[in-house]
């Protein structure tokens, strides 16, 4: 006797920190289990293309998409800049309250600058993000570098070395869940290397 093959449905997915709802395809609810998905926030961020990245969990029989990274698309970057401009790139691992978390930012001048004054630009971003990030949980960054209150703040400090016309924040990854004893010692030795750079 024939076994009737099962059919895939859609299922609904929340994503709580967009306020939306998303649909995937799979036989049963369990499936989505710890499945990844990406989401274009174009529309929602006026026409920025950001692709928000999240991790399914099921609770109460229900999926929930939890965000775990940013990127800002490609094309999009290269429309940030400008030419007869400078950037500036920066990459690092820093831990924040839950996690060890991966950022890169990207500076833009209103004008050509010296390498020296690049330097200071960068050092100055990665010193005021660790503060930023150290008492925060992944998610809570995450929802501030989308309704830009980790950028605005950031360019107004960083106005005093020199003015940008842009400053953002390229990507941005929850990398693991650390434990609160390692979570401390990094903090500890990222300030340390922080100091050292003065």
């Amino acid at each position: 006797m024939a076994i009737a093959k099962k059919k895939k449905r859609f299922f609904d997915v929340e994503i709580p920190i967009i306020r939306k709802t998303t649909q995937l395809q799979a036989i049963e609810l369990s499936e989505l289990e710890g499945k990844y998905i990406k989401y274009d926030l174009t529309r929602l961020l006026k026409g920025k293309s950001v692709l928000l990245d999240a991790k399914i969990s099921i609770k109460d029989n229900e999926a929930v998409a939890n965000p775990i990274g940013i990127t800002i698309m490609k094309h999009s970057l290269k429309n940030m800049v400008r030419k007869g401009t400078d950037y500036i790139e920066d990459s690092f691992s820093a831990p924040c309250k839950d996690a060890q978390v991966t950022i890169k930012t990207l500076l833009v001048a209103r004008r050509k600058i010296s390498r020296r004054v690049r330097k200071a630009l960068r050092e100055k971003a990665k010193k005021e993000l660790l503060e930023e990030i150290k008492n925060k949980t992944g998610e809570q960054i995450i929802d501030d570098i989308l309704k830009n209150n980790m950028q605005k703040p950031l360019s107004l400090k960083l106005k005093k070395i020199y003015p940008l016309s842009l400053c953002e924040i390229r990507f941005f990854k929850i990398e693991k869940p650390i434990e609160g004893r390692t979570l401390r010692k990094q903090a500890v030795k990222q300030e340390a290397e922080v100091e050292e750079k003065k």
